[in-house]
């Protein structure tokens, strides 16, 4: 059995955004109700850490499949505090009976979280596609918000106003626009293996 924790797929700049480390672990079977424990585990010590915002467990979609484990962290700092934890070293130092290992790895920063394809381990589209699909995402929002919301937020002070648009863009770029501009550029912002783009 080979327990690995430490292999990264890519190297990602460090920025001060939010991290989100996604984990894709292949589980023999058998072994699935021990590694849900094992996985249990190190999510819920980790989510004990200072600046942990949330973590997730995701079954495999079909029989065979990997599972995923996902964290997320306030910035890099906060990120490489629980990387370096003897908490979490204990964990892959106690792998007695768990039949399972690392088979991918990302480290999701800023931006990059809304172009990730939930179940995948697919590196990020270029920065600068993200940028552009960002920006076809955001005009449309800025133009309606500013169309719908202005006329009733006019008389707001200025913060107040400003609050009041960051939460709606913010909500709205989020479960709406980003995933659908992500989904109708699927093709362009990340080309399969041997196309053009």
């Amino acid at each position: 059995m080979a327990l690995t924790s430490d292999r990264t797929e890519r190297s990602v700049p460090a920025d001060d955004g939010e991290v989100t480390l996604l984990i894709a672990r292949q589980v023999e079977p058998g072994y699935e109700e021990a590694f849900e424990k094992w996985a249990r585990g190190i999510l819920d010590t980790a989510a004990g850490f200072p600046d942990h915002l949330g973590y997730g467990l995701f079954r495999p979609a079909a029989e065979g499949a990997p599972w995923f484990l996902v964290h997320r962290f306030r910035d890099q700092a906060a990120f490489e505090t629980w990387q370096r934890s003897p908490e979490r070293a204990r964990f892959f130092a106690d792998c007695e009976g768990h039949h399972h290992h690392e088979i991918a790895r990302r480290e999701l920063h800023g931006m990059e979280t809304w172009f990730a394809k939930p179940g995948t381990t697919r590196p990020a589209p270029p920065r600068w596609k993200m940028a552009i699909s960002s920006g076809l995402a955001i005009f449309p929002i800025s133009l309606a918000g500013n169309l719908v919301l202005g006329p009733f937020l006019v008389d707001l002070h200025v913060v107040l106003r400003t609050a009041a648009f960051a939460a709606v863009f913010s909500t709205l770029m989020t479960y709406v626009a980003m995933p659908l501009v992500s989904r109708l550029l699927r093709n362009w912002l990340s080309p399969r293996a041997g196309a053009g783009g």
